[in-house]
């Protein structure tokens, strides 16, 4: 049975690390196999040309492939698996395309597991701990009203004028902020065309209490039924959002004028690659400056107006020689998926990070070490 794991960018290599030094049969694949070569090349001279044709061929039935390449590729790859009975890894979001291999997928006998690094991986591993938990005490009674939140970002460990910094081209951050939102507050669906409009204080539960710019980040309305909450049940609030320094909105506000000036002609798109590479240029990271990873998983449950359940699972990690944070977190949840597939502990199909309580209880003592602080808080104790 043989890894086959595709792209060797930034934030795939603490994961495939782990993987080449348990020496599993790990086959690399990357477009420019130097690059692969500098990151791995310590570990393994495995390393091919990535390239789809020489890929299908290389596939056998019950091997793993990991996609760690833009979304554009997940599909394809998943395709390919199906069609070899491989099993498929991403750590991407369910896109509706691959959704639609969820029957070929079953019928032939392989697993295609997504959203399985940080946000979204680890934060739904916390939901789903959360969620049992709450079950387990028995606060799930009529009547009851729920409240979830979940924020995770990336921020600078040492804060900047700008409040923000980046490990690659801004683009993907500032195309996700032209993205509307959906969330529940105050009981009611939420719709926002631009972030900016619903940034909130977030004070997050941390050894050294800190406050948080946080705004609503996607479609959340989803996750309502992938974590397990009821029709019917009386929902408060529910969102899964993105979170930034204090300061952040201010700190972006000509940013945000930018991006309202856009209106999608292919000026518009060029205007949009300067302000990428002048940002870049301006706030990235520098070579070994450390980054930090800060995510709060957050379920409260209340009757007649009293609180009977407050938790929040919380993680604070910081870069360090083992790669950055976002790098570690990301990469070893996906490393951790592969080992699964491989064990056939996830069922055949299209799915995300497991709900199964053994993998969460593993996957979640595995994420431990890579953090600095990882806890979780009972509000009421």
């Amino acid at each position: 049975m043989t890894i086959h794991w595709c792209g060797t960018g930034l934030s795939a290599i603490p994961g495939l690390r782990k993987l080449l030094e348990f020496n599993n049969e790990v086959c690399v694949w990357n477009r420019t196999p130097a690059r692969a070569f500098e990151a791995v090349g310590d570990l393994t001279d495995w390393i091919e040309p990535f390239d789809l044709s020489t890929l299908r061929e290389a596939v056998s039935p019950g091997d793993v492939v990991v996609s760690m390449l833009p979304g554009n590729w997940h599909v394809p790859l998943a395709e390919l698996c199906v069609a070899e009975r491989a099993h498929f890894v991403s750590s991407s979001y369910i896109s509706p395309e691959m959704q639609a291999l969820d029957a070929s997928a079953k019928a032939a006998g392989v697993c295609l597991v997504n959203e399985v690094g940080l946000d979204p991986g680890i934060d739904h591993l916390m939901a789903h701990w959360l969620m049992a938990d709450m079950r387990r005490g028995g606060h799930d009674r009529p009547g009851a009203e729920y409240e979830f939140l979940s924020y995770c970002g990336g921020v600078p460990s040492t804060p900047n004028a700008f409040r923000y910094k980046f490990s690659w081209s801004p683009l993907g951050v500032l195309r996700a902020l032209m993205s509307p939102s959906r969330s529940i507050r105050d009981y009611s669906v939420l719709d926002i065309a631009r972030p900016w409009d619903a940034v909130t204080r977030y004070d997050a539960p941390l050894p050294q209490p800190e406050s948080f710019e946080v705004y609503p980040n996607r479609d959340s309305l989803p996750f309502i039924e992938t974590y397990g909450f009821e029709e019917g049940w009386n929902i408060r609030q529910f969102v899964r959002g993105t979170l930034r320094l204090g300061g952040w909105t201010d700190a972006w506000t000509d940013v945000f004028a930018e991006i309202e000036a856009l209106d999608g002609t292919e000026e518009s798109e060029a205007r949009l690659k300067a302000l990428s590479d002048r940002l870049w240029a301006e706030n990235a990271y520098a070579p070994d400056e450390p980054d930090r990873v800060v995510l709060c998983v957050s379920l409260k449950v209340s009757q007649d107006g009293v609180p009977s359940y407050h938790k929040t699972y919380a993680l604070d990690a910081i870069g360090d020689t083992r790669g950055s944070a976002m790098a570690r977190l990301v990469s070893q949840t996906v490393a951790l998926a592969v080992q699964s597939a491989e064990a056939r502990e996830i069922a055949p199909g299209v799915s995300a990070a497991p709900n199964d309580p053994r993998l969460v209880e593993r996957w979640l003592a595995a994420t431990d070490v890579q953090a600095q602080y990882m806890a979780v808080v009972d509000h009421l104790a």
